[in-house]
């Protein structure tokens, strides 16, 4: 099909910008060019259009392919990054950042206190360790005396008890562990 131009000029005189026009200057076409174009014609640039727009994808899917295959065209992809989304990433990065020292700082503070807590309850340990020694000593000072006080115990004798009785029911529970 022939395109229909005022003053009908020939299939040999038209141009590809008068067929397709985005080929033609910005501002060189009108909008009688397109109302005077044939369906065929119509039909053509959409198709035109649409294998613009599929190439496109296309290409942009084998950068994108080949962008992690090749990691010199990642810093060319970088470049294109858009600004904001550089500003975006450093202050993501930036907030990552001081939450992180902040965890640090945190986790460095709590293990400062366990370690203060440990070493607390270790003197309290201590302590109780040699005041559980204190207490045996004395245990054992206390025996030896009793020891010596039972032969000549009053009391004991006038409850009908001799001295050696005495001396048999403590080594009996000394034995058995109740003194």
């Amino acid at each position: 099909m022939m395109l229909q131009h005022p003053g009908q000029v020939s299939a040999s005189e038209v141009s590809a910008s008068a067929i397709v026009p985005c080929l033609s200057p910005p501002g060189s076409l009108v909008f009688e060019d397109f109302a005077n174009l044939t369906p065929f014609v119509k039909e053509e640039l959409r198709f035109a259009i649409q294998n613009k727009h599929l190439c496109h994808r296309m290409s942009s899917a084998l950068e994108s392919v080949t962008v992690s295959d090749r990691p010199l065209e990642m810093s060319v992809m970088k470049a294109e990054v858009a600004p904001e989304e550089d500003e975006r990433k450093k202050r993501r990065r930036e907030r990552n950042k001081i939450a992180a020292a902040k965890c640090r700082n945190k986790k460095k503070e709590k293990t400062e206190c366990l370690q203060k807590e440990s070493e607390k309850l270790e003197s309290v340990n201590a302590e109780l360790k040699a005041q559980i020694e204190e207490l045996k000593n004395e245990k054992q000072h206390l025996i030896y005396m009793l020891n010596l006080h039972r032969p000549t115990c009053i009391v004991r004798a006038q409850n009908g008890r001799t001295p050696e009785d005495e001396r048999n029911l403590f080594i009996q529970q000394i034995k058995e562990g109740t003194l």
